[in-house]
């Protein structure tokens, strides 16, 4: 249901629209079809909580988001239940991995109300100045549906723990975690208004909160196409971005690594959550003189995964979200075999749900779509190369840049590659790790803006300067520091205005005109007043 101020409500029109479970098919729920003016309901509503959220004492705001994640860590098998049910993840992932961590998520934001500091600065001339870091407002958080529970946590969260409110638009194919999240917060006692959720499709809803020009920011994670779309759109009202979107990210075997952790930890960097994730390293970039042995460890890793009802003892990869995203997942596969790839495992899955086995291609080329554009599914492409410079360049030619992998016992090699590769994350020796203290986001087409960690406190707060002067005007030089604005009495500079025609941008300073030869020559505007010819000094000096 949408939920606005504390009550679940349809949609404004009445409409609903269906959603599914991946692994029968069967109809799960009718949720409400959000659209424009839904959308105006559940913004206004933000807008109303913003202030009072804003200026709540830290403490109790502190308080309010602890609670949260008090309260997701006892419902966690609910949760757990519904994620599963919903996107078609193993049951014991979504108990495991994906609740708690949307709990650590809500704990660490919870940290951050009572910490949130501005800086001062030792200008020149008698003023305290200082910055505050202040709340944007309304944030809307748009989220997909591989982790929709996991990454609405990270945006929500870190958005209340600055003081904005936020209007939550969840996935149409996963919507219900995001909706009994939101009823959990308001169980903790976040005030009305301060989150909302609103169902509906993308083009619908999902626009309408992009368009909204009383939301200040949006935050979005999903495709770059629909990213694009989003920066066209949101230009009309200068709004804030933050777009985490697709990932072709490689994964660099060198002949120096661990060869057998290298294997084992390559296919569920790849077909962990069936490949539908953003950092999947769906791109195993194997040094040629261990390229065989690599590879046939992987396979047979893959062969091994076990696929099927997410909710059996086991089950390693569930079936794909949607029966459409099926088709797309296998068009992919048909055109790597049509474009001379060599299938060694995978494929399809017959049967009720959406299932593709974990597939293997190799004697992949650089220039293969399966190569260049993001599945979203379990399927990998493996490549070779023969030299460091080599791997680097396979590594980053792609138009995406989220995350990469390296797998070597050099050290000095590790960090080389880190520095080389065009990527918003990097990981050393492992793959796949996230927590709620380090930042994560893309580079390229793959995005700008972070998440998780301080950093993404910039991403939802601005920055005030504000500059104390002294009291009276006998005390402050004249002209002021200059560099941004004028020296006059309209900018508390305790200046004069500047007279017409002068060269100075706080006046004075004018070229002597004939006749005025013997005239005393006017002291440099920056000299001390005392050092001026009376005639020079303001008039409260004289």
């Amino acid at each position: 249901m949408i939920r606005i101020q504390h009550q679940a409500r349809p949609a404004l029109s009445g409409e609903t629209f269906p959603t599914y479970n991946p692994a029968t098919g069967e109809l799960l729920a009718e949720l409400p079809r959000g659209r424009r003016e839904d959308v105006d309901l559940a913004v206004r509503a933000a807008r109303g909580a913003f202030d009072r959220w804003a200026r709540i004492d830290p403490y109790e705001r502190e308080r309010l988001l602890r609670r949260v994640a008090e309260l997701i860590v006892q419902h966690n098998d609910e949760l757990a239940a519904i994620e599963s049910r919903d996107t078609g993840k193993p049951l014991v992932n979504a108990r495991t991995i994906d609740v708690p961590r949307t709990a650590d998520t809500f704990f660490y934001f919870a940290g951050w109300p009572t910490k949130l500091t501005g800086r001062t600065f030792p200008v020149r001339g008698p003023f305290a100045t200082s910055t505050l870091r202040e709340p944007l407002g309304v944030v809307g958080a748009i989220v997909p549906w591989n982790f929709p529970l996991l990454i609405a946590a990270r945006k929500v969260a870190a958005a209340l723990a600055v003081g904005n409110t936020v209007v939550l638009k969840p996935p149409e194919e996963a919507s219900l975690s995001c909706i009994e999240l939101v009823r959990i917060m308001e169980e903790a006692g976040l005030p009305p208004g301060v989150v909302s959720v609103v169902t509906g499709y993308g083009e619908e809803a999902g626009a309408a909160l992009v368009d909204h020009p009383d939301v200040a920011k949006i935050s979005f994670t999903g495709g770059t196409q629909t990213g694009r779309l989003i920066m066209r759109n949101a230009a009309a009202s200068l709004k804030r971005l933050s777009l985490e979107l697709g990932g072709k990210s490689p994964n660099i075997v060198f002949a120096d690594a661990d060869l057998l952790a290298a294997a084992r930890a390559a296919a569920p960097a790849c077909f962990y959550n069936q490949g539908e994730l953003c950092t999947a390293g769906t791109r195993l970039l194997v040094e040629k003189s261990v390229a065989e042995e690599v590879i046939a460890q992987v396979v047979d890793a893959a062969k091994a995964m076990k696929v099927g009802d997410p909710a059996a003892q086991g089950t390693q990869i569930g079936p794909l979200i949607s029966a459409e995203h099926r088709d797309r997942v296998v068009g992919y596969i048909q055109r790597a075999q049509d474009e001379g790839a060599r299938l060694r495992t995978g494929g399809p899955v017959d049967g009720p749900g959406y299932f593709v086995a974990p597939t293997v291609f190799d004697e992949v080329r650089p220039e293969m779509t399966i190569a260049q554009e993001e599945v979203f599914g379990p399927v990998l492409a493996v490549l070779t190369f023969e030299t460091v410079e080599e791997a680097i360049a396979l590594a980053n030619h792609s138009e995406f840049g989220l995350a990469a992998g390296v797998w070597t016992k050099d050290v000095s090699k590790a960090h080389h590659m880190a520095q080389r590769l065009q990527s918003g994350t990097v990981w050393v020796n492992t793959y796949n790790r996230f927590d709620a203290t380090a930042p994560y986001g893309g580079v390229k087409q793959s995005g700008f803006g972070r998440e998780n960690g301080e950093a993404v406190l910039d991403e939802m707060s601005q920055l005030k300067t504000v500059w104390i002067g002294p009291l009276s005007h006998r005390a402050t030089p004249w002209p002021p520091g200059g560099g941004g604005g004028g020296g006059g009495p309209a900018a508390g500079g305790g200046g004069r205005p500047p007279r017409a025609g002068s060269r100075h941008p706080a006046g004075g300073g004018a070229p002597a005109r004939p006749g005025q030869a013997g005239r005393p020559k006017a002291a440099h505007p920056w000299a001390p007043a005392a050092a001026r010819p009376t005639a020079q000094r303001p008039p409260w000096r004289r």
